[in-house]
């Protein structure tokens, strides 16, 4: 999913190696994209969890393909125009066509709306709050976990990796998180502040 832009997933709740829940729940920790469970499996029991952890519908076989459009359509409808809103006003750092929302908690690229779960964004909020400047990976561990117990730099790399993924034109000749050799990492504003 990471690699291609997905619209919409229909999911059956019985699949090998993982069920559709477990799928589920891994597609929201990264994506808002919408879910239709299309499953043989119609207890109330199984339709209250498919979308309790964020399914936007849920068919129960058998049904008419008409109907499985029609749903798909939907979703598909109401998805672009929540994607179409404009992005927030007020208090925001911007760079070079990446914008963060300091008050709504959300990061925009070039105006389109970048999908990150809770640590990437503080990590990158962290970032643009100082640019320019060179952390290792233990300070940006503490900025952001705030503790240093734990402290695990392949953490930091992974998240850092995800982040570059979402922002970056090209992840493996980043523009904006630089790499530091034998240091850290460092957020390359490329300008001056917009607003």
């Amino acid at each position: 999913m990471q690699n291609k832009a997905i619209d919409l997933a229909v999911l059956d709740v019985m699949m090998p190696r993982l069920d559709g829940f477990n799928l589920l729940r891994k597609i929201r920790q990264t994506s808002n994209i919408p879910v239709i469970f299309l499953t043989a499996r119609g207890d109330e029991m199984d339709k209250i969890l498919g979308l309790g952890i964020g399914a936007d519908d849920y068919l129960v076989k058998p049904f008419s393909m008409a109907e499985l459009l029609a749903r798909v359509n939907a979703q598909l409808r109401r998805n672009l125009e929540y994607s179409n809103q404009k992005p927030p006003t007020g208090n925001k750092i911007e760079y070079a066509g990446l914008c963060l929302y300091k008050d709504a908690c959300c990061v925009y690229k070039d105006a389109a709306l970048i999908e990150l779960n809770a640590k990437e964004y503080l990590l990158l909020k962290y970032f643009m709050e100082n640019p320019e400047r060179v952390f290792t990976k233990k300070q940006l561990y503490r900025a952001v976990w705030d503790e240093d117990v734990f402290f695990d730099d392949n953490t930091i790399m992974v998240h850092i990796s995800h982040i570059r993924n979402k922002i970056e034109a090209d992840p493996k000749n980043p523009r904006y998180i630089k790499t530091i050799r034998g240091i850290g990492y460092k957020f390359h504003k490329q300008g001056e502040i917009l607003s």
